[in-house]
Protein backbone atom coordinates (compact mmCIF):
# COMPACT_ATOMS: atom_id res chain seq x y z
CA UNK A 1 0.00 0.00 0.00
CA UNK A 2 1.42 3.40 -0.95
CA UNK A 3 1.48 6.26 1.55
CA UNK A 4 -1.07 8.11 -0.55
CA UNK A 5 -3.39 5.10 -0.57
CA UNK A 6 -2.97 4.74 3.20
CA UNK A 7 -4.03 8.35 3.72
CA UNK A 8 -7.02 7.89 1.40
CA UNK A 9 -8.20 4.87 3.42
CA UNK A 10 -8.06 6.93 6.65
CA UNK A 11 -10.02 9.75 5.01
CA UNK A 12 -12.71 7.36 3.80
CA UNK A 13 -12.85 5.60 7.18
CA UNK A 14 -13.31 8.97 8.87
CA UNK A 15 -16.22 9.85 6.60
CA UNK A 16 -17.90 6.48 7.19
CA UNK A 17 -17.47 6.77 10.96
CA UNK A 18 -18.73 10.36 10.96
CA UNK A 19 -21.85 9.35 9.01
CA UNK A 20 -22.57 6.43 11.34
CA UNK A 21 -21.75 8.05 14.68
CA UNK A 22 -23.05 11.56 14.07
CA UNK A 23 -25.67 11.35 11.30
CA UNK A 24 -27.40 8.10 12.18
CA UNK A 25 -26.40 6.28 9.00
CA UNK A 26 -26.15 2.49 8.69
CA UNK A 27 -22.61 1.10 8.88
CA UNK A 28 -23.50 -1.66 6.43
CA UNK A 29 -24.91 0.79 3.87
CA UNK A 30 -22.07 3.29 4.24
CA UNK A 31 -19.41 0.59 3.90
CA UNK A 32 -21.14 -0.96 0.90
CA UNK A 33 -21.24 2.36 -0.93
CA UNK A 34 -17.67 3.30 0.01
CA UNK A 35 -16.08 -0.06 -0.78
CA UNK A 36 -17.42 0.08 -4.33
CA UNK A 37 -14.94 2.85 -5.08
CA UNK A 38 -11.87 0.96 -3.78
CA UNK A 39 -10.13 -1.46 -6.13
CA UNK A 40 -7.32 -2.84 -3.97
CA UNK A 41 -8.50 -5.76 -1.81
CA UNK A 42 -6.02 -4.83 0.94
CA UNK A 43 -7.33 -1.27 1.12
CA UNK A 44 -10.90 -2.54 1.28
CA UNK A 45 -10.02 -4.93 4.11
CA UNK A 46 -8.21 -2.20 6.05
CA UNK A 47 -11.11 0.25 5.72
CA UNK A 48 -13.59 -2.34 6.95
CA UNK A 49 -11.35 -3.42 9.84
CA UNK A 50 -10.84 0.19 10.99
CA UNK A 51 -14.57 0.99 10.96
CA UNK A 52 -15.50 -2.11 12.96
CA UNK A 53 -12.66 -1.49 15.43
CA UNK A 54 -13.83 2.11 15.93
CA UNK A 55 -17.35 1.06 16.86
CA UNK A 56 -16.20 -1.75 19.15
CA UNK A 57 -13.87 0.63 21.00
CA UNK A 58 -16.22 3.61 20.87
CA UNK A 59 -16.76 3.98 24.64
CA UNK A 60 -13.03 3.73 25.35
CA UNK A 61 -12.19 6.37 22.74
CA UNK A 62 -14.91 8.66 24.07
CA UNK A 63 -13.50 8.27 27.58
CA UNK A 64 -10.01 9.14 26.32
CA UNK A 65 -11.24 12.31 24.61
CA UNK A 66 -13.17 13.32 27.73
CA UNK A 67 -10.00 12.96 29.83
CA UNK A 68 -7.44 14.34 27.41
CA UNK A 69 -9.23 17.29 25.81
CA UNK A 70 -9.34 20.57 27.76
CA UNK A 71 -12.95 21.06 26.58
CA UNK A 72 -15.43 18.80 24.78
CA UNK A 73 -15.51 18.76 20.99
CA UNK A 74 -18.64 20.40 19.61
CA UNK A 75 -20.81 19.41 16.64
CA UNK A 76 -18.60 21.43 14.28
CA UNK A 77 -15.74 19.11 15.15
CA UNK A 78 -17.61 15.84 14.52
CA UNK A 79 -15.32 15.02 11.61
CA UNK A 80 -12.26 15.61 13.79
CA UNK A 81 -13.75 13.40 16.50
CA UNK A 82 -14.36 10.65 13.93
CA UNK A 83 -10.76 10.92 12.73
CA UNK A 84 -9.46 10.59 16.29
CA UNK A 85 -11.59 7.49 16.79
CA UNK A 86 -10.07 6.12 13.57
CA UNK A 87 -6.55 6.85 14.85
CA UNK A 88 -7.16 5.34 18.29
CA UNK A 89 -8.64 2.17 16.80
CA UNK A 90 -5.61 1.64 14.57
CA UNK A 91 -3.16 1.96 17.43
CA UNK A 92 -4.95 0.27 20.33
CA UNK A 93 -7.43 -2.20 18.81
CA UNK A 94 -5.83 -3.24 15.52
CA UNK A 95 -2.27 -2.58 16.77
CA UNK A 96 -1.08 -1.41 13.36
CA UNK A 97 2.54 -0.20 13.06
CA UNK A 98 2.49 3.08 14.97
CA UNK A 99 4.61 5.16 12.60
CA UNK A 100 2.45 4.41 9.55
CA UNK A 101 -0.84 4.74 11.45
CA UNK A 102 0.08 8.08 13.02
CA UNK A 103 1.60 9.66 9.92
CA UNK A 104 -1.26 8.59 7.63
CA UNK A 105 -3.91 9.79 10.10
CA UNK A 106 -2.18 13.15 10.65
CA UNK A 107 -1.94 13.60 6.90
CA UNK A 108 -5.63 12.69 6.62
CA UNK A 109 -6.59 15.63 8.85
CA UNK A 110 -4.88 17.92 6.34
CA UNK A 111 -6.67 16.27 3.39
CA UNK A 112 -9.94 16.81 5.26
CA UNK A 113 -9.23 20.56 5.24
CA UNK A 114 -8.16 20.88 8.89
CA UNK A 115 -4.39 21.53 8.67
CA UNK A 116 -4.54 23.76 11.75
CA UNK A 117 -5.49 20.68 13.85
CA UNK A 118 -2.65 18.38 12.73
CA UNK A 119 -0.53 19.04 15.84
CA UNK A 120 -3.50 18.27 18.11
CA UNK A 121 -4.18 15.01 16.28
CA UNK A 122 -0.51 14.03 16.40
CA UNK A 123 -0.30 14.71 20.15
CA UNK A 124 -3.46 12.74 20.97
CA UNK A 125 -2.40 9.77 18.85
CA UNK A 126 1.04 9.74 20.48
CA UNK A 127 -0.63 9.71 23.89
CA UNK A 128 -2.87 6.80 22.88
CA UNK A 129 0.23 4.98 21.62
CA UNK A 130 2.03 5.60 24.93
CA UNK A 131 -0.80 5.21 27.49
CA UNK A 132 -3.43 3.13 25.70
CA UNK A 133 -7.13 3.92 26.08
CA UNK A 134 -9.08 3.93 29.34
CA UNK A 135 -10.54 0.55 30.23
CA UNK A 136 -14.25 -0.16 29.89
CA UNK A 137 -16.59 -3.13 30.23
CA UNK A 138 -18.27 -4.64 27.15
CA UNK A 139 -21.71 -3.72 28.46
CA UNK A 140 -20.81 -0.01 28.60
CA UNK A 141 -21.27 0.09 24.81
CA UNK A 142 -24.95 -0.80 25.24
CA UNK A 143 -27.53 1.95 25.91
CA UNK A 144 -28.72 1.91 29.51
CA UNK A 145 -32.30 0.91 28.66
CA UNK A 146 -31.17 -1.94 26.41
CA UNK A 147 -28.56 -3.15 28.86
CA UNK A 148 -31.24 -3.34 31.53
CA UNK A 149 -33.57 -5.30 29.23
CA UNK A 150 -30.86 -7.83 28.43
CA UNK A 151 -30.06 -8.32 32.11
CA UNK A 152 -33.76 -8.80 32.85
CA UNK A 153 -34.21 -11.36 30.06
CA UNK A 154 -30.89 -13.21 30.51
CA UNK A 155 -29.58 -12.48 34.03
CA UNK A 156 -27.20 -15.46 34.17
CA UNK A 157 -25.91 -15.07 30.61
CA UNK A 158 -25.77 -11.26 30.29
CA UNK A 159 -22.04 -10.79 30.93
CA UNK A 160 -21.16 -13.51 28.41
CA UNK A 161 -23.59 -12.03 25.93
CA UNK A 162 -22.14 -8.53 26.18
CA UNK A 163 -18.59 -9.87 25.80
CA UNK A 164 -19.40 -12.06 22.79
CA UNK A 165 -21.16 -9.18 21.04
CA UNK A 166 -17.92 -7.16 21.08
CA UNK A 167 -15.84 -9.90 19.44
CA UNK A 168 -15.17 -10.27 15.74
CA UNK A 169 -17.46 -12.83 14.14
CA UNK A 170 -16.06 -15.73 12.09
CA UNK A 171 -16.95 -16.16 8.43
CA UNK A 172 -19.72 -18.68 7.71
CA UNK A 173 -20.19 -19.99 4.18
CA UNK A 174 -23.23 -21.68 2.65
CA UNK A 175 -22.41 -24.13 -0.12
CA UNK A 176 -24.83 -24.23 -3.05
CA UNK A 177 -25.58 -27.95 -3.25
CA UNK A 178 -26.89 -27.47 -6.79
CA UNK A 179 -23.32 -26.59 -7.81
CA UNK A 180 -21.32 -29.19 -5.85
CA UNK A 181 -20.76 -30.87 -2.50
CA UNK A 182 -19.55 -29.30 0.70
CA UNK A 183 -16.45 -31.50 0.78
CA UNK A 184 -15.56 -30.60 -2.79
CA UNK A 185 -15.78 -26.90 -1.99
CA UNK A 186 -13.82 -27.38 1.22
CA UNK A 187 -11.03 -28.88 -0.90
CA UNK A 188 -11.14 -25.88 -3.23
CA UNK A 189 -10.59 -23.64 -0.21
CA UNK A 190 -7.74 -25.83 0.98
CA UNK A 191 -6.13 -25.58 -2.46
CA UNK A 192 -6.19 -21.79 -1.98
CA UNK A 193 -4.64 -22.10 1.48
CA UNK A 194 -7.88 -21.52 3.41
CA UNK A 195 -8.70 -23.87 6.28
CA UNK A 196 -12.44 -24.44 6.77
CA UNK A 197 -14.32 -26.42 9.40
CA UNK A 198 -17.40 -28.50 8.53
CA UNK A 199 -19.79 -28.16 11.52
CA UNK A 200 -21.73 -31.31 12.39
CA UNK A 201 -25.45 -31.28 11.62
CA UNK A 202 -25.17 -28.39 9.16
CA UNK A 203 -24.88 -30.01 5.73
CA UNK A 204 -24.38 -26.83 3.70
CA UNK A 205 -22.12 -24.91 6.10
CA UNK A 206 -18.40 -24.26 6.32
CA UNK A 207 -16.74 -22.09 8.96
CA UNK A 208 -13.61 -19.96 8.50
CA UNK A 209 -12.14 -18.74 11.77
CA UNK A 210 -10.16 -16.07 9.92
CA UNK A 211 -12.49 -13.98 7.72
CA UNK A 212 -11.38 -13.24 4.16
CA UNK A 213 -12.71 -10.90 1.50
CA UNK A 214 -15.76 -12.35 -0.21
CA UNK A 215 -14.25 -11.62 -3.62
CA UNK A 216 -11.38 -14.01 -2.85
CA UNK A 217 -13.71 -17.00 -2.33
CA UNK A 218 -13.47 -19.41 -5.28
CA UNK A 219 -16.66 -19.52 -7.29
CA UNK A 220 -18.43 -16.78 -5.35
CA UNK A 221 -19.35 -14.75 -8.43
CA UNK A 222 -20.63 -17.93 -10.09
CA UNK A 223 -22.94 -18.74 -7.17
CA UNK A 224 -21.06 -21.78 -5.86
CA UNK A 225 -20.98 -20.30 -2.36
CA UNK A 226 -22.66 -17.57 -0.31
CA UNK A 227 -21.88 -15.84 2.98
CA UNK A 228 -24.52 -16.52 5.64
CA UNK A 229 -24.13 -16.97 9.39
CA UNK A 230 -24.71 -20.47 10.70
CA UNK A 231 -27.68 -19.32 12.77
CA UNK A 232 -29.44 -17.97 9.68
CA UNK A 233 -28.63 -21.15 7.73
CA UNK A 234 -30.52 -23.22 10.32
CA UNK A 235 -33.82 -21.58 9.33
CA UNK A 236 -34.19 -23.58 6.12
CA UNK A 237 -33.59 -26.82 8.05
CA UNK A 238 -37.00 -26.17 9.62
CA UNK A 239 -38.59 -26.65 6.18
CA UNK A 240 -37.29 -30.21 5.87
CA UNK A 241 -40.03 -32.67 4.98
CA UNK A 242 -41.96 -30.43 2.61
CA UNK A 243 -43.26 -32.24 -0.46
CA UNK A 244 -41.77 -31.43 -3.88
CA UNK A 245 -43.22 -28.31 -5.52
CA UNK A 246 -44.39 -26.99 -2.15
CA UNK A 247 -45.51 -23.36 -2.11
CA UNK A 248 -43.27 -21.36 0.23
CA UNK A 249 -43.67 -17.72 1.25
CA UNK A 250 -40.65 -15.69 2.37
CA UNK A 251 -42.41 -12.74 4.00
CA UNK A 252 -39.52 -10.34 4.57
CA UNK A 253 -37.12 -11.65 1.97
CA UNK A 254 -34.33 -9.08 1.50
CA UNK A 255 -31.45 -9.57 0.98
CA UNK A 256 -32.55 -13.01 -0.23
CA UNK A 257 -30.36 -15.50 1.61
CA UNK A 258 -33.22 -17.65 2.89
CA UNK A 259 -35.11 -17.70 -0.41
CA UNK A 260 -31.91 -18.74 -2.17
CA UNK A 261 -31.10 -21.39 0.44
CA UNK A 262 -34.54 -23.02 0.31
CA UNK A 263 -34.28 -23.25 -3.49
CA UNK A 264 -30.76 -24.63 -3.29
CA UNK A 265 -32.23 -27.39 -1.10
CA UNK A 266 -35.08 -28.07 -3.54
CA UNK A 267 -35.37 -26.10 -6.80
CA UNK A 268 -38.91 -27.44 -7.34
CA UNK A 269 -40.23 -25.34 -4.47
CA UNK A 270 -42.40 -22.47 -5.62
CA UNK A 271 -41.14 -19.50 -3.63
CA UNK A 272 -42.82 -16.11 -3.36
CA UNK A 273 -40.38 -13.55 -1.95
CA UNK A 274 -42.00 -10.42 -0.54
CA UNK A 275 -40.41 -7.24 0.70
CA UNK A 276 -41.97 -3.88 1.45
CA UNK A 277 -39.02 -2.03 -0.15
CA UNK A 278 -38.71 -2.42 -3.93
CA UNK A 279 -35.04 -1.37 -3.80
CA UNK A 280 -34.23 -4.08 -1.28
CA UNK A 281 -36.14 -6.55 -3.43
CA UNK A 282 -33.63 -5.83 -6.20
CA UNK A 283 -30.96 -7.29 -3.92
CA UNK A 284 -33.05 -10.47 -3.64
CA UNK A 285 -33.12 -10.66 -7.44
CA UNK A 286 -29.35 -10.21 -7.60
CA UNK A 287 -28.84 -12.93 -4.99
CA UNK A 288 -31.04 -15.41 -6.84
CA UNK A 289 -29.45 -14.57 -10.19
CA UNK A 290 -25.98 -15.20 -8.79
CA UNK A 291 -26.90 -18.67 -7.46
CA UNK A 292 -28.79 -19.51 -10.65
CA UNK A 293 -32.27 -19.98 -9.17
CA UNK A 294 -35.67 -18.35 -9.61
CA UNK A 295 -38.51 -17.20 -7.39
CA UNK A 296 -41.50 -14.92 -7.79
CA UNK A 297 -40.67 -11.50 -6.35
CA UNK A 298 -43.20 -8.93 -5.25
CA UNK A 299 -42.87 -5.56 -3.50
CA UNK A 300 -45.69 -5.39 -0.97
CA UNK A 301 -46.53 -4.95 2.70
CA UNK A 302 -46.54 -8.56 3.90
CA UNK A 303 -48.68 -7.56 6.90
CA UNK A 304 -51.55 -6.66 4.52
CA UNK A 305 -52.46 -9.83 2.54
CA UNK A 306 -55.35 -8.05 0.84
CA UNK A 307 -52.76 -6.05 -1.13
CA UNK A 308 -50.89 -9.05 -2.57
CA UNK A 309 -52.40 -12.47 -1.77
CA UNK A 310 -54.33 -14.36 -4.47
CA UNK A 311 -56.16 -16.56 -1.97
CA UNK A 312 -54.12 -19.68 -2.75
CA UNK A 313 -52.68 -20.81 0.63
CA UNK A 314 -49.01 -21.64 1.24
CA UNK A 315 -47.59 -24.93 2.49
CA UNK A 316 -44.98 -23.09 4.54
CA UNK A 317 -44.22 -19.51 5.53
CA UNK A 318 -40.82 -18.18 6.57
CA UNK A 319 -41.13 -15.05 8.68
CA UNK A 320 -37.68 -13.74 9.57
CA UNK A 321 -39.21 -10.68 11.16
CA UNK A 322 -37.84 -7.14 11.38
CA UNK A 323 -36.40 -6.86 14.87
CA UNK A 324 -33.99 -5.05 17.18
CA UNK A 325 -31.01 -6.96 15.67
CA UNK A 326 -29.59 -7.35 19.17
CA UNK A 327 -28.33 -10.83 18.28
CA UNK A 328 -26.00 -9.58 15.53
CA UNK A 329 -24.21 -6.69 17.27
CA UNK A 330 -20.87 -8.32 16.51
CA UNK A 331 -21.72 -7.98 12.79
CA UNK A 332 -23.59 -4.66 13.05
CA UNK A 333 -22.09 -2.78 16.02
CA UNK A 334 -23.91 0.41 15.01
CA UNK A 335 -27.13 -1.21 16.30
CA UNK A 336 -26.06 0.00 19.75
CA UNK A 337 -25.82 3.58 18.47
CA UNK A 338 -29.12 3.71 16.63
CA UNK A 339 -31.60 1.60 18.60
CA UNK A 340 -34.12 3.49 20.78
CA UNK A 341 -36.55 2.19 23.42
CA UNK A 342 -39.52 3.32 21.35
CA UNK A 343 -38.23 1.23 18.44
CA UNK A 344 -38.94 -1.93 20.41
CA UNK A 345 -42.61 -1.05 20.83
CA UNK A 346 -43.00 -0.37 17.10
CA UNK A 347 -41.16 -3.57 16.17
CA UNK A 348 -43.22 -5.82 18.43
CA UNK A 349 -46.44 -4.37 17.00
CA UNK A 350 -45.18 -5.02 13.46
CA UNK A 351 -44.13 -8.57 14.36
CA UNK A 352 -47.63 -9.24 15.72
CA UNK A 353 -49.23 -8.01 12.48
CA UNK A 354 -46.86 -10.09 10.36
CA UNK A 355 -47.51 -13.24 12.40
CA UNK A 356 -51.27 -12.86 12.06
CA UNK A 357 -50.94 -12.23 8.31
CA UNK A 358 -48.74 -15.30 7.93
CA UNK A 359 -51.36 -17.43 9.67
CA UNK A 360 -54.06 -16.11 7.37
CA UNK A 361 -52.25 -17.25 4.20
CA UNK A 362 -51.03 -20.61 5.57
CA UNK A 363 -52.99 -23.74 4.67
CA UNK A 364 -54.34 -26.07 7.38
CA UNK A 365 -51.56 -28.51 8.16
CA UNK A 366 -48.99 -25.95 7.04
CA UNK A 367 -45.92 -24.74 8.88
CA UNK A 368 -45.00 -21.22 9.99
CA UNK A 369 -41.32 -20.70 10.79
CA UNK A 370 -40.89 -17.59 12.94
CA UNK A 371 -37.34 -16.31 13.45
CA UNK A 372 -35.56 -13.13 14.51
CA UNK A 373 -31.94 -12.09 14.99
CA UNK A 374 -32.93 -10.68 18.40
CA UNK A 375 -32.13 -11.80 21.95
CA UNK A 376 -35.04 -9.90 23.53
CA UNK A 377 -37.89 -12.02 24.88
CA UNK A 378 -40.47 -9.36 23.93
CA UNK A 379 -39.72 -10.11 20.27
CA UNK A 380 -39.32 -13.84 20.68
CA UNK A 381 -40.78 -16.03 23.43
CA UNK A 382 -43.41 -13.49 24.43
CA UNK A 383 -44.49 -13.04 20.80
CA UNK A 384 -44.98 -16.80 20.44
CA UNK A 385 -46.88 -17.07 23.72
CA UNK A 386 -49.22 -14.24 22.69
CA UNK A 387 -49.68 -15.71 19.21
CA UNK A 388 -50.72 -19.13 20.52
CA UNK A 389 -53.14 -17.43 22.90
CA UNK A 390 -54.74 -15.61 19.92
CA UNK A 391 -54.85 -18.68 17.67
CA UNK A 392 -56.24 -21.88 19.25
CA UNK A 393 -55.47 -23.78 16.03
CA UNK A 394 -51.72 -23.15 16.48
CA UNK A 395 -49.38 -25.76 17.92
CA UNK A 396 -45.72 -25.15 18.75
CA UNK A 397 -43.56 -27.92 17.30
CA UNK A 398 -40.75 -28.99 19.67
CA UNK A 399 -37.17 -28.27 18.65
CA UNK A 400 -34.08 -29.87 20.16
CA UNK A 401 -30.93 -28.36 21.64
CA UNK A 402 -29.37 -27.93 18.20
CA UNK A 403 -31.39 -24.71 17.88
CA UNK A 404 -30.40 -23.26 21.25
CA UNK A 405 -31.93 -23.03 24.69
CA UNK A 406 -35.66 -23.66 25.16
CA UNK A 407 -37.85 -20.61 25.74
CA UNK A 408 -41.65 -20.72 25.63
CA UNK A 409 -41.63 -23.55 23.11
CA UNK A 410 -39.17 -21.80 20.84
CA UNK A 411 -35.39 -21.91 20.93
CA UNK A 412 -32.98 -19.05 21.63
CA UNK A 413 -29.40 -19.01 20.42
CA UNK A 414 -27.28 -16.38 22.18
CA UNK A 415 -24.39 -14.61 20.39
CA UNK A 416 -21.24 -16.71 20.20
CA UNK A 417 -22.88 -20.02 21.08
CA UNK A 418 -21.50 -22.61 18.63
CA UNK A 419 -19.80 -19.64 16.93
CA UNK A 420 -23.16 -18.34 15.66
CA UNK A 421 -25.11 -15.10 15.88
CA UNK A 422 -27.94 -14.62 18.35
CA UNK A 423 -31.13 -16.01 16.83
CA UNK A 424 -34.62 -17.16 17.86
CA UNK A 425 -36.58 -20.01 16.24
CA UNK A 426 -40.17 -21.18 16.60
CA UNK A 427 -42.18 -23.53 14.38
CA UNK A 428 -45.98 -23.24 14.51
CA UNK A 429 -48.19 -25.83 12.81
CA UNK A 430 -51.77 -25.05 11.79
CA UNK A 431 -54.41 -27.60 12.79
Amino acid sequence: MTGQAGVAVRVLATRVVDAVMHRGRSLKAELTNTLLGIEDVRDRALLEAICFAVLRARTRSDAALAQWMPRPLGPRDNELKALLHVGFAQLVVLELPAHAAVSATVEAVRVLGRPHQDKLVNALLRRAQRDGLPASTPESAWPTWLRGQVRKDWPAQADMLFAESMREAPLWLRINRQRGSREAYRQRLADDGLLAEAPEGMPDALLLREPVAVTTLPGFAQGDVSVQDGAAQRVVDLLDGLSPEARVLDMCAAPGGKSAHTLERDPTRRVLALDVDARRLQRVQETLHRVGLQAELRAADAADPSAWWDGNPFDAVMLDAPCSATGIVRRQPDVLLHRRAEDLDALTRLQTRLLDAAWQVLRPGGRLVYTTCSILRAENAQQVEAFVARHPDATIEPLDDAWGREDAGGRQRLPGERDMDGFFYAVLSKA
